[in-house]
């Protein structure tokens, strides 16, 4: 049976479609190297770089010129504009809808027309998109009139008894990765049934081996079963050490992010990886980081988070520079992922199953940047803009789900004036709540107050105004060694509550003049204390 991929990426989706035995004919990308690296390892394959929307609207003579009738459609529109790490889901949608919409138009132009071959259709997006998903569509919803050879009064369907969100981990994939599918298809079966059985990360990195460690090996693929030379793997034998002030960023947000739910860091190897991201950074939450010697860190290679996806060792990344191949790899969709649905339509074709690897025959055709043995300096900081906004609480301290924060959130940006304000915060989401009491000595006992007034005495003959404050905050780690910023002064007040209260001395209840009339006395330091600070920063600024 013949397949067409559309937003083909760098080719996972077709890529599980060949390993099943279908052929993919035809695929459309607008990104060069998608195009480039779709084309090389499918060479058989009729690949164009065009854009997919002005291709939906194509009149009928072209548009059944340019594509060829199957009985399979596969497609994967970008997904950034619904993904949750987008402003967290929040972001515009408009762009996004009108690739659906194409993608939707195109698989209801090939089904409904008078001769359609058309089977088999499956959409895959992060699972964000099932908000924007309809059931149904009239040709109307989709822009299709009288001028398109159609059955005009037809229904697309589009959420089908297989529709919905797949964990790609039960299908043999060592990624947390949820994706949404809908479509016409058959339902995928999972290889994995038992948590027990998943495949870890600590799997893939021990079948790879270490980079640039033992490259005249035999290494065995640690998705499929066939051999390869170490040194012959590509984009693997390479190091990309993370700059301290990234993985000490990074670090913060994942153990320490408040409100949200602490990760591992670095990597956990007894389970399967986070979901590789398509942006390569590493002062992020969703930062993937990987130990490196001693109190050092790493990038994951190329070649880690391929077989993370489920890439095969000889499948290659097309791209200049590391951060278009990390970007081919984590908007892929994985082989195997993409295997189990093409594995569940030859079932119900009553098709012949390969289930053996078959090598790929690679084009060859273009210039290939091998990442093996390139030299990567470790990222300088730099200093930030003046305008640069500060919203962090005090480090590992969250009682009772309290938290401190200092921001500068209410600064007047445009005309440099800043201004630097304690705020006590409360859960998140729909359950948050804001408070900004006026807190006195009477909450606090006197053998800590006396403690808290020569911490406070020693502290501000090290501090400045506000706008100076700001300055010292724009400063990278190193040129701020020895001066009182932001994080100095939240990390200084966590260490002063840890050495002057214990655990259950800092959760002892304190009763409130002001809203919320009752906090845990560790928060009630905190906050005492920067409210306290901030005052005098404040008189300093004039």
């Amino acid at each position: 049976m013949k397949v067409v991929d559309f937003f083909c990426g760098g080719g996972g989706f077709s890529e599980g479609f060949r390993q099943a035995g279908f052929n993919i004919v035809f695929a459309v990308d607008k990104w060069k190297p998608a195009v480039d690296t779709h084309h090389e390892n499918h060479p058989n394959c009729h690949t164009i770089m065009d854009d997919i929307e002005r291709i939906s609207w194509l009149p009928d003579d072209e548009f059944d010129k340019l594509i060829p009738d199957t009985e399979i459609i596969i497609g994967s529109p970008p997904c950034v504009a619904f993904s949750n790490s987008n402003k967290s889901g929040k972001g515009d949608k408009s762009l996004g809808i009108r690739l659906l919409e194409s993608y939707l138009r195109i698989i209801a132009r090939k089904k409904f027309k008078s001769d359609s071959i058309l089977k088999y259709w499956v959409l895959e997006n992060v699972p964000n998109i099932e908000k924007y998903v309809k059931c149904k569509y009239t040709m109307k919803d989709l822009g299709l009139i009288e001028s398109y050879n159609i059955d005009l009064n037809a229904r697309l369907i589009v959420l089908n008894h297989s529709s919905g969100v797949y964990n790609v981990k039960y299908f043999g994939v060592a990624s947390n990765r949820k994706r949404f599918l809908c479509g016409e298809f058959p339902t995928p079966q999972k290889t994995i049934v038992e948590d027990s059985s998943l495949v870890k990360l600590g799997d893939i990195l021990k079948g790879l081996g270490q980079p640039k460690e033992n490259a005249e090996s035999s290494i065995k693929d640690p998705n499929y079963d066939f051999f390869m030379v170490s040194k012959n793997i590509t984009d693997h034998h390479y190091i990309k050490e993370i700059a301290e002030f990234e993985w000490k960023k990074a670090r913060r947000l994942k153990q320490d992010k408040g409100y949200m739910g602490r990760m591992s860091f670095p990597e956990n190897l007894d389970k399967p990886a986070r979901t590789v991201m398509a942006t390569m950074s590493f002062s992020s939450r969703e930062s993937m980081i990987f130990s490196y010697k001693t109190d050092r860190f790493r990038a994951p290679t190329i070649r880690e988070i391929a077989s993370i996806m489920s890439f095969p060792l000889d499948y290659k990344f097309y791209g200049n520079s590391i951060g278009i191949k990390y970007r081919l790899v984590g908007n892929s969709v994985p082989p195997k992922m993409s295997y189990a649905i093409a594995r569940a339509i030859a079932v119900n074709e009553n098709l012949d199953i390969n289930d053996e690897y078959v090598p790929i025959k690679h084009a060859n055709n273009l210039d290939f940047h091998n990442l093996n043995f390139d030299i990567f300096q470790i990222k300088e900081e730099k200093n930030k803009k003046i305008t640069a906004k500060f919203k962090y609480h005090i480090p590992y301290l969250i009682i009772n789900a309290y938290r401190v924060e200092l921001t500068n959130y209410k600064s007047d940006f445009d005309n440099l004036e800043f201004k630097w304000v304690v705020e006590l915060h409360k859960s998140q989401g729909k359950n948050a709540k804001k408070f900004v009491p006026k807190l006195n000595s009477d909450n606090i006992n006197n053998k800590l107050l006396a403690k808290i007034n020569k911490f406070y005495d020693r502290l501000t003959k090290e501090l400045v105004g506000f706008n100076e404050f700001q300055k010292i905050f724009c400063l990278s780690d190193k040129n701020r060694i020895g001066l009182i910023g932001p994080y100095e002064i939240l990390n200084q007040i966590k260490e002063f509550i840890d050495n002057n209260l214990s655990k259950e001395e800092q959760s002892k209840i304190v009763f409130l003049d002001d809203n919320p009339w009752e906090l845990p006395m560790g928060i009630v330091a905190g906050y005492y204390l920067i409210d306290k600070l901030i005052e005098h920063m404040g008189d300093l600024n004039g």
